[in-house]
């Protein structure tokens, strides 16, 4: 998702504005399906590096807030540009949330083995 992100950018956005979007959504999406496949053979460096991938992704868009409140409020001098990058916020967070959800399950699931 956050891929096709960057190449909506490439329609929604003017060219030098657009290019920078999507080398940063192709580092951001291209490490985090780099993670998926590196979880094939090492299931939870991957998904570490993804979780760790989704926390920097979340903080980019966190510090872009303020030009999301400027869109919402008229300032087009952005194009949609803000409204993309709070799109890959949202997906960092929740690709966040998924991870820290399945450290937990996975803790739990060792003290439970741990018992026995």
């Amino acid at each position: 998702m956050i891929l096709a992100t960057g190449l909506a950018a490439l329609y929604l956005i003017q060219r030098p504005q657009s290019f920078e979007f999507l080398e940063g959504a192709l580092k951001l999406g291209g490490g985090i399906v780099i993670c998926g496949a590196f979880s094939l053979k090492m299931k939870w460096h991957g998904i570490v590096g993804a979780g760790i991938l989704a926390l920097l992704g979340a903080a980019r868009g966190l510090a872009n807030l303020p030009r999301l409140v400027k869109f919402i409020g008229g300032d087009r001098s952005h194009d949609t540009a803000p409204v993309l990058e709070f799109g890959v916020t949202v997906l960092s967070l929740l690709l966040l949330i998924k991870v820290i959800r399945a450290l937990y399950q996975e803790r739990l699931r060792r003290m439970l083995e741990s018992e026995d």
